[in-house]
């Protein structure tokens, strides 16, 4: 190997000492931050569970006396639920009926009232045809007779063309 003199290996050896001196010196700072952080970190942790458990606990007692409760509170919404969904039911069908009913009654009384205007209409009918059909053959006798007096009295009057169809016109038709 190579020969140095021997203050190169002082040289380095005091180099390399230091470093390590400065590497221990690092070590003990970190060494301190550390224990002074954990110290906080504990303090803390400490004063989180002073806070924290009652919490916790209080909650847990909680939770443990609401739970019966909200099953119960829950079981009971389900009946209700259920009774709601028959009575709805009930109602639903009792309207179908009401409905069925009302619409039965409306055809009732649609053909009564339907069978009384025809009724009317007919009654209507028949009193014109029983009225009418005498008084025009009535005026038919009347016109008859005035054009015959007329034709007596008047003997140079000729008879109006219009009377004597009018006389024949009613003659024809049936009484």
């Amino acid at each position: 190997m190579h020969n140095l003199p021997p203050i190169y290996y002082i040289i380095f050896t005091a180099i390399t000492a230091a470093a390590v001196l400065l590497q221990a010196l690092v070590m003990l700072g970190l060494f301190l931050v550390f224990k002074k952080a954990i110290g906080k970190l504990i303090a803390t942790s400490d004063e989180m569970k002073e806070h924290a458990l009652p919490l916790v606990a209080s909650t847990r007692s909680l939770v443990e006396d609401i739970s019966p409760k909200l099953k119960t509170t829950t079981s009971n919404l389900m009946e209700v639920s259920q009774t709601l969904r028959q009575q709805a039911g009930h109602v639903n069908e009792t309207l179908d009926v009401l409905l069925e009913k009302t619409n039965s009654q409306i055809r009732r009384v649609d053909e009564m009232v339907t069978g009384t205007f025809n009724t009317v209409d007919h009654a209507t009918k028949t009193l014109e045809s029983a009225v009418a059909t005498p008084l025009r053959f009535m005026s038919g006798m009347v016109r008859g007779v005035k054009a015959g007096i007329e034709v007596l009295l008047a003997k140079k009057k000729p008879v109006p063309q219009r009377a004597v169809e009018t006389v024949d016109s009613e003659e024809k038709k049936p009484a």
